[in-house]
């Protein structure tokens, strides 16, 4: 029975939950980011480019006893041709430096957060023996 307290206690920590908490958020903004990267980036620039699909950019290393010309990376490996997809490796390098980025720009607004934060003022500090003498010199003479 201790075995499952423990295990409740480990699981409730607020780092563990708040590590749940980012590996779910870090998903869903990856399959946010990919779709940035495919639909809305790649696509003006492979019209740049010359109408280009980035996904579909690879060279066939082998192809089977009859190679053909293949548009698509997955004709290509139906035709059991064994492919270097180095357009989908564009893409993931494009999505790694906007993670990389957006990631930056949020550490970056976190660290000016807690810089703008007001610090909690400081203790008075303890009076010198001067200005202790000299109150103890004003009581007396307050009392005479």
């Amino acid at each position: 029975m201790s075995m499952i307290k423990e295990f409740k206690d480990f699981a409730m920590r607020g780092n563990v939950v708040d590590l749940a908490v980012g590996v779910i958020i870090g998903a869903a903004f990856g399959k946010i980011v990919d779709s940035l990267v495919k639909d809305v980036i790649m696509p003006p620039i492979g019209v740049l480019l010359g109408k280009v699909d980035f996904s579909n950019l690879f060279i066939v290393l082998s192809g089977p006893a009859t190679p053909g010309t293949y548009t698509t990376v997955d004709a290509a490996q139906k035709a059991g041709a064994v492919t270097l997809n180095y357009g989908m490796f564009i893409n993931v390098c494009i999505s790694f430096v906007i993670v990389a980025w957006a990631v930056f720009l949020m550490i970056k607004l976190m660290n000016r957060l807690k810089r703008d934060e007001p610090a909690a003022p400081a203790a008075p500090a303890e009076p010198s023996e001067e200005v202790k003498l000299l109150r103890e010199i004003r009581d007396a003479l307050a009392k005479r």
